[in-house]
């Protein structure tokens, strides 16, 4: 594809406007409901990010780039583009495509950094990327498509995988109910990235934290819980926090693969 004025196009003659926020949406197909994020949970993850409760994990990412070698770094499920803009920050030669398939969150990390291209797509589709283009891949509490890391990655390139650690968020979810994300979720991205990958770093950061009501709120609503408060009760569970304090351990496991080939 090439950009004319505001308009993508491609040889065979489809064509794609720039939104006035500066996203592209190349997707035609229905996405199933509970699956986009919704522009309440975008506020949501806008509020809460903002407040630097998940620095820590920005930080970890953007100390295990490599200013030498990354060149095009794709964040497959870059939501806002708030882990993406810290990895750009930390490559300032570096070019960054933001895939996601919520248009709420990507009219976000269109804005998010001058050096940033969004797309919304799905990501467990064939992407609209070229094969063995790209140096860094990113993907951050996001839907894992191995096949397309393993063809978008050029021969060394590396992938950055972060989610949830053990103990993440434990005691809201034990007071409110929440979700269960797994205990096993490390074994099976390993198992799904034996082909064609190499474990080269992975690293566990932890932090204390206290929330006030609404950073309860905003930590639940900006998740997939969001798609499921009626799920038992949680919207009145949630509705009726007001605890001044509420002490919570922030876990996540990052992991670093290299693209064999």
């Amino acid at each position: 594809m090439a950009l004319q004025a505001r308009t993508l196009r491609c040889s065979a003659g489809h064509s794609f406007d720039l939104a006035r926020q500066g996203y592209v949406n190349l997707l035609h197909a229905t996405v199933p409901k509970g699956t986009a994020d919704t522009a309440a949970m975008v506020a949501a993850r806008e509020a809460f990010l903002r407040r630097g409760f998940y620095a820590p994990l920005a930080h970890a990412l953007a100390a295990r780039v490599e200013p030498e070698q990354d060149r095009l770094v794709i964040d497959a499920g870059a939501g806002t583009g708030y882990y993406l803009t810290h990895v750009l920050d930390a490559l300032p030669e570096a070019t960054g495509l933001a895939l996601d398939v919520s248009a709420p969150a990507l009219k976000r990390a269109a804005r998010a950094h001058p050096r940033l291209g969004a797309v919304v797509w799905n990501l467990w589709q064939p992407w609209p990327v070229a094969s063995g283009v790209a140096d860094l891949v990113v993907n951050v509490f996001a839907p894992r498509n191995a096949d397309e890391f393993r063809r978008v990655l050029a021969p060394g390139g590396r992938l950055l995988v972060a989610g949830p650690g053990p103990g993440h968020l434990a005691d809201l979810a034990d007071d409110l109910g929440l979700l269960d994300v797994g205990t096993d979720k490390t074994e099976r991205l390993d198992a799904a990235l034996a082909d064609g990958f190499r474990l080269v770093d992975r690293a566990d950061v932890t932090d204390r934290v206290t929330f006030t009501p609404d950073d309860v709120r905003d930590v639940v609503l900006m998740g997939p819980n969001a798609h499921h408060l009626h799920r038992n009760g949680l919207a009145d569970r949630l509705a009726a926090v007001t605890d001044p304090r509420t002490t919570t351990t922030t876990a996540f496991t990052v992991s670093v693969y290299e693209r064999l080939g």
